[in-house]
């Protein structure tokens, strides 16, 4: 299969997995499965870092949250080693099956292991996919998810707020750090504060 076929290929057959999600997220006033949405802010956002991003990772950002819908959080304990450990066992899954999808359109084992180990981020910070697939991650989180979030976490005090904030921003590159800043510009006032507050200490 030519490569062109196998990327249109595999970035298809993962649309198809995600667009059954049965949660709905609200793009530009158009009701999308949950998943699939994410994985088309990923795209964006990874073509906005990357002008020509190679296949394994366009295919990663692709796959970052594969059919998450079907582990959900509720499945682990309560607590941050659980949330750990369900953050762990999904990327597991995704990194699995990105690497199943991309058996099927034809990519060598090789690869199918690369962007497996993309999706696990076993090799964060050492590896640079696995890298910009942490700057695209949390710059759609803080895009798209964050102020939802911190409406839905109104129980957090302050202290927690500014540990993951933080945590996000010491995951990402000076290039994510970067864009990020001019996403800050745009966020309601009581978030930038509070980035600006985790910033001055970090």
């Amino acid at each position: 299969m030519p490569d062109a076929d196998r990327l249109h290929c595999a970035l298809a057959a993962i649309d198809a997995a995600n667009r059954a999600d049965p949660n709905v997220e609200t793009v530009d006033g158009e009701a999308l499965p949950r998943e699939y949405a994410y994985s088309l802010h990923m795209t964006r956002w990874l073509h906005a870092l990357e002008p020509d991003p190679s296949e394994r990772l366009q295919i990663a950002c692709r796959a970052q949250h594969i059919e998450r819908w079907t582990m959900p959080r509720s499945d682990y304990g309560e607590g941050r080693r659980h949330y750990y450990e369900w953050r762990q066992a999904c990327g597991r899954m995704h990194g699995r099956r990105a690497a199943e999808i991309l058996a099927g359109c034809g990519y060598p084992a090789d690869e199918c292991t690369r962007v497996e180990t993309i999706l696990t981020k076993r090799e964060l910070r050492q590896d640079a996919d696995t890298q910009r697939l942490e700057d695209v991650a949390c710059l759609v989180f803080l895009e798209r998810y964050f102020a939802d979030f911190y409406a839905q976490k109104a129980d957090y005090d302050r202290e927690k707020w500014l540990r993951i904030v933080r945590r996000t921003w010491g995951k990402m590159t000076p290039r994510g750090h970067e864009a990020a800043l001019a996403l800050a510009a745009g966020m309601p006032e009581e978030l930038q504060a509070l980035l600006q507050e985790a910033l001055s200490e970090a």
